[in-house]
């Protein structure tokens, strides 16, 4: 079984203004996470984030060993989260196995050894999408169910982002190292995400858009507030976001959102709000 894993550099905010959208997408972009049947990993220099995407048909796929960590395990010194967005599947992960069904997430401690992914029918495989930070201790593995996580409503209707903010890996919720994670879900006409836009030097963020049709498309803006540029997704593309970039967007069409977060401290609130007037 072969483990693909890409690296991805640190790109600086001057880097990011000069390039072209080519060199944008192949510096924040991370496309094709999904491959049936195969482990597709980004090794990300910002906060040694590693981005996921499992697909099991049939068989179990089995993550151990990831040479670009530089450890014998691959959660030797790393913590990681993972989401169920196909069929019903179950991760093993220290010798015990958990069933996951659609939107249902696991938080997996340091030192858990190596994990399993299957799926419970081939017709209907599932797809992990896992995120991964190193970590300096280890907390609990928990399987966190839609009902267990936090829900906060934000936004309204009339400014077209009305929402619900679903947090999963989060301290009320789930301890962790530093992993933050949840899911943003969009009442029916709401398209704007993040919006007034902010930035977050202290962490980085990656963002997942699913549960889009194929012709629906994300306009997501990055870059400095004064230096904006964006990047056209589609359906299961993960974007990597700086501390230094905002992170918005718009779709065509409904969506949601997954959003994970690493860097020096665990509170979701901490961020620094950008004015509208602000933005170029």
């Amino acid at each position: 079984m072969t483990i693909s894993v890409t690296t991805r550099q640190v790109v600086g905010p001057q880097d990011a203004a000069r390039r072209d959208t080519q060199g944008l997408r192949d510096g924040f972009l991370i496309e094709d996470l999904f491959r049936p049947g195969a482990i597709n990993l980004t090794y990300s220099h910002l906060d040694r984030m590693i981005v996921g995407g499992i697909a099991p048909v049939s068989g179990t796929l089995i993550i151990d060993r990831v040479a670009e960590t530089g450890t014998d395990r691959f959660l030797e010194r790393r913590e990681a989260a993972i989401v169920n967005i196909g069929g019903p599947g179950t991760v093993t992960a220290g010798g015990t196995d958990h069933p996951l069904g659609y939107e249902e997430a696991l938080y997996v401690g340091m030192g858990e050894g190596a994990l399993g992914f299957s799926s419970a029918d081939p017709a209907e495989p599932a797809l992990f999408y896992l995120l991964s930070a190193p970590a300096h201790r280890s907390c609990p593995t928990v399987r966190i169910t839609r009902d267990m996580a936090k829900k906060v409503r934000t936004g309204s209707a009339e400014e077209s982002n009305a929402r619900t903010i679903q947090q999963y890996v989060h301290p009320e919720v789930c301890e962790s190292c530093q992993l933050l994670l949840g899911i943003t879900m969009f009442e029916p006409g709401s398209v704007w995400n993040t919006m007034p836009a902010h930035v977050h030097d202290r962490r980085m963020e990656v963002y997942l858009y699913f549960g889009m049709q194929e012709a629906t498309r994300i306009f997501h803006f990055m870059g400095e507030p004064g230096e904006t540029r964006h990047l056209v997704l589609k359906n299961h593309d993960a974007v990597l976001s700086p501390g230094w970039s905002i992170h918005s967007g718009a779709g065509t069409g409904r969506y949601s959102f997954i959003w994970a977060m690493a860097g020096d401290n665990m509170s979701f609130t901490d961020m620094d709000k950008v004015p509208m007037d602000a933005l170029r």
